[in-house]
């Protein structure tokens, strides 16, 4: 009975950093770019965009195709650095743990 309310406690504990790190993951801001910095996306740890910022030499009506372009790869940029930093926080959480390979928290 003892095991099961030691291993009851540390459920509720690793619940509780996911939650802290969910947050934590949800707080971050991540900057993509493209172009040489000439197009800039800032999303939250969800994925959302919160910013674009985009260099004043790219508002040439000949350019819309390559200002397009450029935005779409900045937020890709950016979705993959959020995912990577997200993954690293994860990591540190489930460190120790007897995961499968390729078994992502959270589910």
């Amino acid at each position: 009975m003892r095991d099961i309310m030691g291993m009851m406690g540390k459920v509720k504990e690793m619940q509780s950093k996911m939650e802290k790190v969910q947050q934590e993951i949800a707080a971050l801001e991540i900057e993509g770019r493209a172009g040489g910095g000439l197009v800039t996306v800032i999303l939250n740890g969800k994925g959302e965009m919160r910013g674009l910022k985009i260099d004043p030499s790219l508002f040439k009506e000949d350019e819309v195709e390559i200002l397009e372009d450029l935005i779409v790869a900045a937020h890709k940029d950016a979705k993959e650095k959020g995912e990577a930093q997200a993954q690293e926080k994860m990591a540190d959480l489930t460190a120790g743990l007897p995961l499968p390979p390729g078994m992502k928290l959270p589910f």
